[in-house]
């Protein structure tokens, strides 16, 4: 990773490459008057959130589901 800095004014005008820097891991600093203002990182998406119940009424289990299983399933488990 490397640090790029630019002033206000080479931002503006690079903004769409300064991106592609920051999209690859780079950090990019805009400064003004040589002093640090803010820094440009790639956006992270949040992982999506699951929500309980979300599929209610969609799907269902069969009784089946909670019965045991037969003694040889179970012994090929272990």
């Amino acid at each position: 990773m490397t640090t790029i800095t630019v002033n206000v004014h080479e931002a503006k005008t690079r903004l769409s490459r300064l991106l592609v820097h920051a999209e690859t891991g780079d950090e990019v600093v805009i400064a003004r008057g040589g002093k640090p203002v803010a820094r440009l990182v790639p956006f992270e998406r949040a992982a999506p959130t699951r929500r309980f119940g979300s599929m209610r009424g969609q799907i269902s289990v069969d009784e089946r589901f909670f019965e045991s299983l037969p003694e040889a399933e179970l012994a090929a488990w272990e």
